[in-house]
Parts: C-alpha cells; structure tokens; sequence
C-alpha cells in the first residue's frame, strides 16, 4: 500500500459537458431543461442539463420517454465537433501539470500529479487551479475527485457536483468506501449490484466482509477486482495515451427497418463512419462486428476475424455486409445497426494495399 498511498490521482469530469456547451453557446438554453439528442420517435437523449436531471432524465433515455417526464424539454442535436474541440483545450490545461494523462471520454481524464509540473504542493491545490482554469478558457464548469489511487478519485469527484471537488485520503479511503453502496462502485453495474445485494452485499462494509474465495466463487475472475476495492486497493497506474481497442458506430432509426436492401444500405451507412476514424487515426483492426438490435430490444451480434487488418473501406463495407445477410429475412423489424473494428495491432503497419481476404 505504501506505493500507492504516495500517488496523487485527479480525476476531473466534466459537468453535463455535452448540455453545458449548449447552454454556453446558446444564452436562450440557459437555465432550461435541455437534452442533447434528437426528439424524434426513435431518438435516445445523448446528455441532460442539470436542469432536466431534476425531472428524471438522464443520457440513454429514449426521448419519448424523457419528454414524458419533462414536457418542456429542449432537445438539441449534438456537436461533435465542438465537443472535441473543446475537450483538446481541456487537454492542453491538463498538459501544464502532467504529463500522465490518461482520457476515459472527451469529457473526464485521470491525472497523476505526484510530480506536477508546477510544484504545487497539494493534488487538492492542484485540482482548484486546474478547475479555474478550464472555467476561464471554457466557460464551463467541472468537478474533481482526488485520492491515491483511481478508484477513489473517479468515485470522489460524485461527491460535490457540479463544480466541487472532494478529497479522499489514505487515512480515509476504507472508511469511505464502507459507507457507499455497490451500485454506486466504478465498475459495479446494475446486473451485478443485483446479484450482490441477493448475496446479503448492499454496502462497501458488506463487500469487504467476504473472503477472496467466497467473490471468486461467486464472480469469477472479478473476485479479486472486488475484493482489492473494498480495502481501498487500485494499483492501477494512469496510463497516458491509451492504445484504442476499437472504433464503433451505430443508430438508432426512425422507423423499423424490414427490407434487406435498407438494412444492408443502414450497414453501410456505418461502416463507412468507422471507416473515416480508422483512416484518419490510421488505426486499422482484424474483427468486423455487426450488431442488430430489433423493434422488441432483444439484440444479436455477428463478428468475423480476419488473418490481416482490414485497410480499405470496400472490405469493410463486404464483411459488414456479409454478417448482417445472417440474419435475413429478418423475423421482426430492426430499430438500431452498429459496425464496430476490432483487434488493433499496433505492432503491425497497415500496407499500401489490402490483401486478398478471400471474401
């Protein structure tokens, strides 16, 4: 413990990053329930303002039903490209402390600032300074988690928001950890804080009453995961630059798609965004993964692995095309098509042109 004890970890997040750019940019947002997303039939809310939190409505929610809760919701079409741009200048402020800097969205990061660059003396110091910072050159606001290790500090910047921040301690962090429910744990999703609270395991105190044995019988290879955080145990570095694993994009539409050919054209559609990521990044994978979800929610994927990365946009679109013919005729409508690249080797350099797969 005493290595990771002396780690001084930031966690910042963004507050309601996607919704907030809006209320900046458009003064007659501001103060209103808004929801990023498109209010559509089929639309999904993307990000909530604070304002519409209030009513219930949170990111994921179809918007029928956040419109349901909030009648006077506003819905306004994502940015991308203003989000990401505005997540660079949030980046470059991260850069004048550290150099470990390690990305979990456009909108939150990791930071390790045991050795920031400017010698402030504290991580809580560091964190105020880094959060006035984006405040002046953003506008926006964000929160800040600080510990000595991650796990801590993504569950401490929870604590004060919006724009606080809150500090768990070495002398603290097992208290603290036993006063939180499960559900609220990192990493803890809803089907598994199901089947811990069944087990008699509600609170962090309950957790880290099991032996290790007892949550790898239960949890497999989590266990251990599990029972290192309920000590207040993370020796997980922060990690700058990250490799990504893969590149996925999908939709949900409109109306239910029963046609082969604009299903197939819906395939396409996505592909051909994974594609431009993959060419401008020049990050190139082996696995093509369809996902198909119909008009009843159940959902089904098709992938194929193939001996070298795909590097052109024809094959991509084929394979795609390919998998997603599994499933025809399609049996119901479909509501949501996703194309997601997979298995990036970065030790290999894409060729100048693409082999033949046999396809």
């Amino acid at each position: 413990m005493a290595e990771v004890e002396t780690r001084k970890i930031i966690h910042v997040d963004m507050d309601a990053f996607y919704a907030s750019v809006e209320q900046r940019d458009d003064p007659a947002l501001r103060g209103r329930p808004v929801a990023v997303g498109y209010g559509a039939k089929r639309g999904v809310v993307a990000a909530a303002s604070y304002e519409a939190r209030v009513f219930g409505v949170h990111s994921a929610m179809p918007s029928t039903t956040a419109l349901r809760k909030c009648p006077e919701l506003v819905f306004v079409p994502p940015r991308f490209e203003v989000y990401r741009a505005v997540s660079r200048q949030i980046r470059e402020i991260f850069a004048d402390y550290t150099d470990l800097i390690e990305p979990l969205s456009l909108d939150e990061a990791y930071l390790d600032v045991t050795a920031n660059r400017k010698g402030i003396p504290t991580a809580s110091a560091t964190a105020m300074e880094i959060r006035a910072r984006i405040l002046e050159v953003t506008g926006l606001t964000a929160s800040a988690g600080i510990s000595y290790n991650k796990f801590l500090a993504k569950l401490a910047s929870d604590q004060r928001k919006p724009n606080g921040q809150f500090v768990v301690p070495p002398s603290a962090g097992a208290a603290f950890i036993e006063a939180l429910p499960v559900r609220k744990f990192h990493g803890v999703g809803p089907v598994t804080a199901e089947k811990m609270n069944r087990l008699g395991i509600f609170t962090g105190a309950d957790l880290r009453q099991q032996s290790l044995a007892f949550l790898q019988g239960h949890f497999g290879k989590s266990g251990p995961w599990y029972h290192a955080i309920a000590q207040g145990e993370d020796h997980r570095p922060v990690v700058s630059d990250r490799p990504r694993k893969s590149s996925g994009s999908e939709t949900t539409f409109r109306n239910d798609l029963t046609e082969p050919a604009e299903i197939e054209e819906g395939v396409i559609a996505m592909a051909d965004e994974v594609w431009a990521w993959c060419e401008k990044a020049q990050a190139f994978g082996r696995t093509v993964t369809v996902k198909i979800k119909y008009a009843d929610f159940q959902q089904a994927t098709r992938s194929r692995t193939l001996g070298t990365p795909v590097t052109s946009q024809e094959v991509l679109r084929s394979v795609s095309i390919d998998l997603v013919r599994t499933v025809f005729p399609p049996a119901k409508g479909i509501r949501l098509l996703g194309v997601t690249l997979s298995s990036f080797d970065a030790a290999e350099v894409a060729p100048v042109e693409q082999l033949d797969l046999g396809i």
